[in-house]
C-alpha cells in the first residue's frame, strides 16, 4: 500500500464511523433500530448522490477492496453473534402456534416470491434462472432474529407470550433461510467443485460432535479470543468448501456451549463491541453497489412489486398461519408485523446474491430499498397494534416465553 492509500483508508474509515453513529443515534431518536440510519448513511456515500462522483472520489476503485475485508471480518462475527442467540434458547418449546407461524411466514411470501421472479423480475433473470427464482423467494421470506428482539425490547415485549413466539418463529425461519441459501450457493457456485460441498455434512457432524464437547471441557466459560479465533477459522472453512464464509461463522456460534447465561452475556457483549465497530463498514460496501440516483417509473413499479410481495406474503402469511391455531385477530396481526423485519440480515442475503451473479445493480438497488421500508415500518405500527394488546389472552404461551430477555445483536441489526 501507498502512503496515500493508508491516509485515505484511515480517513474513510473515520468518515464511515462517524456519520453511522450519528445517524444510527438519529434513527433511535425517532424510535427506529439504529440499523436503519446505518443503511441509509451506506446508501448516502454511494453512487446514489452527484452522479457517483463523491463515491468514486471517497472510495477509488483500489481502496474497495481493503474496506471488503474489514467488512467481511465484521459480518462473520455478526453471524457469530446470530448463531450464538439462536442457541440460547429460541428454538425451544416454540408450539402449535410458533409452528403455524413458521409454515405461514416462510412458505407464503416464499411462493409470491418465485411467482414475481418468473413474471415481472423475468428481465434480471441472468443465467441462473431456477436458481435466480428460488433466490427471490428467500429475500422475500427473511425475518431478521436480531432486530426483531430489539424491537420486542424497545417495546417491553420481549418478556410476553407474544414475545416468545416472535423470538421462536424468527430464530426458526432464519435457520431455514441460511439452510436454504446455503443450497442456493451450492448449486450456482459449485463449478467443477461440486464434490467440495459434500464435506460440509461431514464439518457440521464434527463441530457438533467434537467441537462442542471439546468447548464443554474448557475449564469455565469460551474465552473470547477462542470465540473469536474459531469464528474466522470455521467461516475460511466453509468458504473454502464452495459456500459462503458466513456459514461457518454462524455456525460455530450455534455450537459454542452456555455454561450460564451470564457467560453468554460476557461474550456477547466484547463480541458485539466488535461487530459495532465494522458493521457500519459493511453498510458502505453495500451502499456502494446501490444507486437510486437513475430510477425511473418502470424501476419505482418493479420497487412498488418488491414492496407488494414482501409485505403481502409475510404479513399475510404468518396471520393465516397463526390465525388457524386459533390465535385472536389483534395479536395474529401484531405477530405477522413483527415478522416483517429485515434488517442487517436482508442485507447478508442480499450481498450473496449479488456476489453469486443472481442479482444486477439495479435489482440489488430495489431490494435494499425494501429491506429499509420493511424495517422502518415494524416499530411504528407494532407501536398502534400493541395498545391493550396484552388485555387481549393468548390461548398459547411458549415454555420459554419467560426466559431471560435476549441481548439485541450489535444494537439490533
Amino acid at each position: 500500500m501507498t502512503s496515500f492509500q493508508v491516509q485515505l483508508v484511515f480517513i474513510d474509515l473515520a468518515l464511515i464511523f462517524v456519520l453511522a453513529r450519528g445517524l444510527g443515534r438519529l434513527a433511535a431518536l425517532l424510535r427506529q433500530p439504529p440499523v436503519v440510519g446505518e443503511i441509509i448513511a451506506g446508501i448516502l456515500l454511494g453512487p446514489t448522490l452527484f452522479h457517483g462522483e463523491l463515491a468514486a472520489t471517497l472510495f477509488p476503485a483500489d481502496i474497495r477492496p481493503l474496506l471488503t475485508g474489514v467488512s467481511y471480518v465484521g459480518v462473520a462475527l455478526f453471524m457469530f453473534l446470530v448463531g450464538l442467540e439462536l442457541d440460547a434458547g429460541a428454538l425451544r418449546g416454540t408450539g402449535r402456534i410458533t409452528a403455524g407461524a413458521v409454515v405461514g411466514s416462510t412458505l407464503v411470501p416464499f411462493a409470491l416470491g418465485i411467482l414475481l421472479a418468473l413474471s415481472a423480475l423475468r428481465s434480471h433473470e441472468g443465467k441462473h434462472g431456477t436458481a435466480f427464482a428460488v433466490f427471490i423467494g428467500l429475500s422475500v421470506s427473511v425475518t431478521a432474529f436480531p432486530v426483531l428482539a430489539r424491537v420486542l425490547a424497545d417495546r417491553n415485549l420481549a418478556r410476553t407470550a407474544l414475545g416468545g413466539i416472535a423470538l421462536s418463529t424468527a430464530a426458526v425461519v432464519d435457520v431455514l433461510a441460511w439452510v436454504a441459501l446455503a443450497a442456493v450457493q451450492a448449486v450456482v457456485s459449485g463449478g467443477s467443485h461440486h464434490w467440495r460441498v459434500l464435506l460440509f455434512l461431514p464439518y457440521l457432524l464434527a463441530m457438533f460432535l467434537v467441537v462442542r464437547p471439546l468447548l464443554r471441557r474448557l475449564p469455565g466459560p469460551v474465552p473470547f479470543v477462542a470465540a473469536v479465533a474459531g469464528t474466522l477459522v470455521s467461516a475460511a472453512a466453509t468458504e473454502a468448501m464452495g459456500m459462503h464464509f458466513i456459514f461457518g461463522a454462524f455456525l460455530f456460534g450455534a455450537v459454542i456451549p452456555r455454561r450460564t447465561p451470564a457467560s453468554r452475556v460476557a461474550l456477547h457483549e466484547r463480541t458485539g463491541q466488535i461487530t459495532a465497530l465494522l458493521m457500519p463498514v459493511y453498510f458502505v460496501v453495500a451502499g456502494l453497489q446501490v444507486d437510486l440516483g437513475g430510477l425511473d417509473l418502470a424501476q419505482l413499479g418493479i420497487l412498488g412489486l418488491i414492496l407488494l410481495t414482501a409485505v403481502l406474503g409475510k404479513v399475510g402469511g404468518t396471520y393465516l398461519g397463526v390465525r388457524t391455531q386459533r390465535l385472536p385477530a389483534r395479536p395474529a396481526v401484531a405477530l405477522a408485523v413483527l415478522m416483517n423485519t429485515r434488517g442487517l440480515t436482508e442485507l447478508v442475503v442480499l450481498g450473496v446474491g449479488l456476489q453469486l451473479g443472481l442479482l444486477d445493480r439495479d435489482l440489488y438497488s430495489l431490494m435494499v430499498v425494501m429491506a429499509l421500508v420493511t424495517t422502518a415500518a415494524t416499530g411504528p405500527l407494532i407501536a398502534r397494534i400493541h395498545r391493550g394488546l396484552m388485555e387481549i389472552p393468548l390461548p398459547e404461551a411458549p415454555a420459554d416465553s419467560r426466559r431471560v430477555e435476549p441481548s439485541p445483536v450489535r444494537g439490533g441489526r
